[in-house]
C-alpha cells in the first residue's frame, strides 16, 4: 500500500486544492491518502473560516483516507515548526510520500539547498548577522542563503516547501518529497477564474456570488461567521490587563511594550498589526503572536514535539494505515477518553476561543474520528 501524504489548512477548500488532490490521484492511482490538517487556526495565525471538523468531512468526502490533526502548537508557528509536526506525524504513520505544491516546482533544487545550508556555519553566521541588522528570521535566511546560492526563496510555499525537504533530511526520513506546480499566486486578492487564492476568496467572503464558483458547490455552507470585533476586544483586554506579556510564545525583544503602548490607539487587529509592525516583526509573525496572547500559550524551554496523533476521520484505507502503525511510541486517538485530555489541552484551549467568536461548540473536541461514508 502506497502512503501518500499532503498537509494542508484548506481555509478554506477551493478549486485549486480539488485540482491539486486530483494531481495526487492520478500519480498514485493505488494509493492511500493521508491528510496532516491544520484545525480552527491557522499557521499565519488567522481565525479558519471552515472548523476543523467540517474540513474533515470535506476530505474525507473528496477522497482522503486518513485525516490526522497538526497539534495547535505545531501548526500556529514558524515554517520550521509547522513542517517538523508534520513530518513526525507522517513518519510515525509509515508515508511513502509528501506532495506539496511550490511555485518553484523543483524538488532537486529545494533538496541541493538543504545540503547546502545543512550545518552550514557561513550560511548560520550571514543569518545572524541580517537578524542582528533587525530583519525578520524568515527575511534573513531567504537572504543568507541567496548570498551563498544565488538562489531566492522567498514564495510562502518554497519556503515550506524547503522545511518539508529539511526536515524529511533531518529525521532520516524514507518519505519521498513531490512537487506539483503552483497554479495561482497566494496574494493574490482579487478572483479572476474558478481557481483563485484562498486569500481571494476570504477577502471576498461576504460575497457569496463571486466565490461561489471558485470551489466546490458543498463547501461554501460550511463557511462560518466570524465575529473579529469580539476576538480584538479579548485581545486587547488581553494586552492592558497582562503583567507578563513576554511570557507568551513570540512575544521577544520588549515587543510587549510596544503593544501596550498602541493598544488604545487602534480599533481593530489589523490595525494594530501595523502599528507594530517592523522589519524584524512581519504581519503574520505578530498575527501569530497576538493568537498564542489571546490563548495563553507560554514559552516552553524543553523541545516540541509531537506526543500523540489525533484522527479526525478515516476510511476503511485508513484503518489499515493505522494497524500498520501500531507499536509506535505515542498514542493514535480516535476516540477521546479522559486519560489524553491532557496530551492535547493546548488544542481544546485554542477550540474554546475559537467558539467564542463563531458558532463552534467547543465539546465537538470530545468527538469520536468521521467515519467517511
Amino acid at each position: 500500500m502506497q502512503k501518500v501524504g499532503v498537509i494542508a489548512e484548506y481555509n478554506p477548500f477551493h478549486n485549486g486544492h480539488l485540482y491539486h488532490l486530483n494531481k495526487v490521484k492520478q500519480m498514485f492511482p493505488n494509493g492511500s491518502f493521508i491528510l496532516i490538517l491544520i484545525g480552527n487556526f491557522t499557521q499565519r495565525g488567522e481565525i479558519s473560516i471552515i472548523d476543523k471538523w467540517d474540513k474533515t468531512k470535506i476530505a474525507l468526502d473528496y477522497g482522503y483516507d486518513l485525516v490526522v490533526e497538526l497539534p495547535f502548537l505545531f501548526a500556529s508557528q514558524a515554517a520550521n515548526f509547522y513542517a517538523k509536526g508534520a513530518i513526525d506525524i507522517l513518519n510515525y504513520l509509515n508515508c511513502d510520500y509528501l506532495v506539496f505544491g511550490s511555485e518553484t516546482n523543483d524538488v532537486k533544487l529545494f533538496k541541493n539547498l538543504v545540503d547546502l545550508t545543512f550545518n552550514n556555519k557561513q550560511y548560520e553566521s550571514i543569518v545572524k548577522d541580517y537578524i542582528n541588522k533587525g530583519l525578520s528570521y524568515p527575511h534573513a535566511s531567504s537572504l543568507a542563503l541567496k548570498e551563498i546560492s544565488n538562489v531566492v526563496i522567498d514564495k510562502p510555499n518554497d519556503v515550506l516547501a524547503l522545511e518539508y525537504v529539511r526536515q524529511i533530511k533531518l529525521t532520516n526520513s524514507k518519505i519521498i518529497p513531490i512537487s506539483i506546480k503552483r497554479t495561482n499566486d497566494y496574494h493574490e486578492k482579487n478572483i479572476n477564474s474558478k481557481i483563485t487564492s484562498a486569500t481571494s476568496i476570504r477577502k471576498n467572503i461576504n460575497n457569496k456570488d463571486l466565490i461561489k464558483n471558485t470551489m466546490p458547490n458543498d463547501v461554501i455552507k460550511h463557511i462560518k461567521r466570524i465575529d473579529y470585533q469580539k476576538y480584538f476586544d479579548m485581545l486587547k483586554y488581553e494586552i492592558i490587563t497582562s503583567s507578563c506579556l513576554n511570557e507568551y510564545i513570540g512575544v521577544d525583544e520588549g515587543i510587549e511594550n510596544k503593544l501596550k503602548k498602541v493598544i488604545n490607539e487602534v480599533s481593530n487587529i489589523d490595525d494594530l498589526i501595523l502599528k507594530v509592525k517592523s522589519k524584524r516583526y512581519s504581519y503574520n509573525r505578530i498575527q501569530r503572536m497576538l493568537l498564542h496572547i489571546i490563548c495563553k500559550n507560554k514559552k516552553n524551554n524543553n523541545e516540541l514535539k509531537i506526543n500523540y496523533i489525533r484522527v479526525l476521520g478515516l476510511s476503511n484505507n485508513g484503518k489499515k494505515i493505522l494497524k500498520e502503525a501500531k507499536g509506535i511510541d505515542v498514542p493514535i486517538i480516535t476516540k477521546f477518553k479522559k486519560e489524553y485530555e491532557n496530551l492535547f489541552i493546548e488544542d481544546i484551549k485554542a477550540s474554546k476561543i475559537y467558539s467564542l467568536i463563531t458558532d463552534y461548540d467547543y465539546k465537538n473536541e470530545f468527538l469520536s474520528s468521521k467515519k467517511a461514508s
